[in-house]
Formats: C-alpha cells, structure tokens, sequence
C-alpha cells in the first residue's frame, strides 16, 4: 500500500515540529510539505497534491474552516483531518466532511488511527481524480439515482435495507449502518442500534408524551428514539452547536 502523503498547516511553528515529529515515527504516512497560513497551504496542495491534510482552525490570516471549503474544490480534494485546541468547531468540521477532530495536545495512538481512516477514501480519491460531491446510490421505486450525502439527514435500518431521510424525500440504502459509519467516519452518529443522525444537523433532544428521549432533526420531519447509553454524546454534540 503506498504511504499517505501529509500537508501540515499550523500558524506555530513548534506545533508543527511536533506533529512532524509524530508522523515521522508512523509507518505508511511522510510530510511532503508544512505552511502556516491559508494562502501558502492552497498553494502547497496546488503543488504537491497531499492525501491529507493537518489542519489548524485557527490561522493568522484565515480561518481553517474556510481554507477547508476551499480545498473541497481542488480535484483531487485531500482530506482534512482538523487538529485545534479547541472542541468547539467539531459540529461544523464535521459538516464539512472532515476525517477526524483532533484536540491538541494530541496522542500518537489518536493521530494514527485518523489516518488509518484517511487511507481509503484517500486512495478512491486520487484513483478517480474526481472531486464532485461524495453521493451514495439509492433506490427510489424502481429507479436508481445518486443521492449527495450531504443531503442525508438521518439513516434507519429496516429490514434488509436502510432508509435514507434526505431534504428531497426518503430513499433505500443497501449500505448498512455499520458500513456507512466506517466508510464516513466522524459525519454520522449513532443514536440507536438502528439509526444515524448527520452530525452537523442535530436541532434539539426533547422527552415524548410516553417517556421516551426523541432527537429532533433538521429538514426532517420525524423523532428519532435515543437509546440511554447514547444520551450523552448526543448532548454532547448539540451542546457543540450552542453559542459561546
């Protein structure tokens, strides 16, 4: 399998020389660059053509999360796995289909399991040379069509299938959940053994009339059961979308 080629972007240099100095132990990934701002870290991907990039949100002259929407339109788009001192910006990294979310100071063990996650979809990637939206194939009646991901809200398993809820309407996956949280790592999350919910979508967690603890989804007009053990990542991850 050929190695990851990483871009490192940070505005601090020591925080560079650290994260260098964590891939150079790690077999499989090189640095084939580093910048500190946004400008020269468009101009490193134009020129190297990274797998990954190692993204800071918070840049001297940009924000990471802008250099990161831009990035989504180079063919091919690298993939970005954030790495901040800061836990408020994950909902909206992940929204922008980010591989991972790393707080600094961050572990070896952490760093190499986000890359192990970049590996396949790096590959796919740079196979194609396609940059256009990540979509899914789906069932609608008897027609087949491609439905963009970011429009998927919520996935549900029924029976030998998965229902998609989308903006448009609903569709059939014959993904199963499992599949779409290992394939997309960090963009679902799990809120019951049979449900996903788009992470950067969550609207409000609320109590039914019959006790039960229901997530409220934008764009979609349902309430998804929430499993207790699961309660606490999703409030979690609706507290990332309040206001500081």
């Amino acid at each position: 399998m050929p190695e990851l080629s990483v871009l490192v972007v940070d505005d601090e240099p020591p925080a560079r020389q650290r994260l260098k100095r964590l891939l150079d132990g790690m077999p499989g990934a090189f640095v084939c660059a580093e910048a500190s701002t946004a400008s020269t870290a468009l101009d490193a991907c134009r020129e190297r053509r990274p797998d990954v990039v190692l993204l800071d949100i918070n840049l001297a002259e940009s924000n990471g999360l802008a250099l990161a929407r831009e990035l989504r339109n180079l063919a091919p788009a690298p993939a970005v796995i954030f790495v901040t001192a800061h836990e408020a910006h994950a909902v909206e990294a992940f929204d922008l289909a980010a591989v991972d979310y790393l707080v600094k100071p961050v572990r070896p063990e952490r760093l190499a399991r986000a890359l192990a996650r970049v590996a396949p979809a790096s590959r796919q990637a740079s196979q194609t040379g396609d940059n256009s939206p990540l979509a899914l194939t789906v069932r609608l009646g008897e027609e087949t069509r491609s439905l963009p991901l970011d429009s998927i809200r919520a996935c549900l398993a029924e029976d030998k299938y998965t229902r998609a809820l989308a903006i448009d309407g609903e569709a059939l996956l014959e993904e199963s959940l499992v599949t779409l949280e290992q394939r997309y790592p960090g963009r679902f999350l799990r809120i019951h053994r049979k449900a996903l919910v788009a992470r950067g979508h969550l609207k409000a967690l609320k109590r039914s009339a019959d006790g039960q603890d229901v997530l409220l989804v934008d764009d979609v007009d349902i309430e998804l059961p929430v499993a207790r053990r699961r309660l606490a990542e999703v409030r979690q991850a609706l507290a990332f979308k309040l206001p500081a």
